[in-house]
């Protein structure tokens, strides 16, 4: 059988993520009742950290150790990938002697490079393009307080960057309308955009993408390794904060999401994260956990 890889939302059909998102609120239900499974016992998971993380790591390795397997956190400092052994090389020796590979890093080639040359399944943990992992939670969670987003309204009001590339693949996965509000300038990739056909739409104004919007999401508006242009930024996005006056605009029930780490009263307000009558990201944070747990288990058995 051929090894699965996740560099990408669009490597699950449709039905393999709800069965993935099904089984990851099935995996936080048992932890919540203090039920154990061993299925990743002897199992090891190679994380490779390029950019630094907290819920990333923390999620993956917890996830681990929780289903009976371990992980193995390696950085460029530690790896011969940081002393420039081809990434071909690197992808050929790893995979023979660990059953998953995680990777955090900067240019999606990287990864795709990975993969292609690895006996197991790799999983993309962040690139300057995607965040496939972080989608996973954040369906997850919507799907736990409003149930299916299929057929509902999700604005992004901010950059469009990684994230906002992978919540316009789950709008084509999930058939759900996304409006993207963004300075110009700093549109999502047109490309990316072109293949949501109808479900993606990008304005630069965020009342109008909110307005009667059933789900709101957020980023910072500088991602790791555009700290130099934060001065810069901050001046193009200071009317694209999403606050309780924007989130006025959409439904009355809408629930408002953000990856974190938050720069309050920048891309956010503090009172706005803060309000638990609408702001989830601490649910949100959690299931990266448990959606992950859920992941793995399914490239491990499509692989199996």
């Amino acid at each position: 059988m051929a090894t699965r890889h996740f560099l990408t939302l669009m490597d699950l059909s449709a039905e393999e993520l709800k069965q993935v998102i099904e089984r990851a609120i099935e995996l936080k239900t048992l932890r919540n009742q203090g039920i154990t499974t061993d299925f990743f016992r002897g199992k090891v998971l190679g994380m490779i950290f390029e950019k630094s993380s907290t819920r990333t790591r923390v999620s993956f390795e917890a996830g681990m150790a929780q289903m009976g397997g371990s992980a193995l956190f390696l950085s460029p400092r530690d790896t011969q990938l940081g002393r420039g052994e081809p990434v071909e090389d690197s992808a050929r020796v790893i995979s023979r002697m660990v059953d998953m590979v995680m990777i955090r890093t900067f240019g999606h080639q990287m990864l795709e490079r990975f993969a292609a040359h690895s006996r197991v399944p790799v999983i993309n943990a962040l690139t300057d393009s995607y965040h496939p992992c972080q989608l996973l939670a954040d369906i997850q969670t919507f799907v736990e307080h409003r149930g299916s987003p299929d057929g509902k309204v999700v604005a992004w009001v901010g950059d469009g960057n990684n994230m906002c590339h992978s919540y316009i693949n789950a709008a084509r996965l999930c058939d759900f309308e996304l409006r993207i509000a963004c300075p110009e300038g700093y549109e999502p990739n047109a490309d990316i955009v072109a293949a949501a056909g109808n479900r993606v739409k990008v304005v630069h104004n965020p009342v109008e993408a909110v307005r009667n919007a059933d789900w709101v999401a957020t980023d910072v508006w500088a991602s790791m390794g555009q700290e130099t242009e934060q001065q810069l930024r901050t001046k193009a996005f200071s009317n694209f904060q999403v606050n309780h006056e924007l989130m006025s605009h959409a439904n009355s029930n809408a629930v408002f999401m953000h990856c974190l780490p938050a720069h309050r009263d920048e891309e956010v307000s503090a009172k706005l994260l803060e309000d638990e009558r609408i702001s989830v990201v601490w649910d949100e944070a959690e299931n990266r956990l448990h959606a992950q747990k859920a992941l793995m288990e399914f490239l491990q058995e499509q692989s199996a």
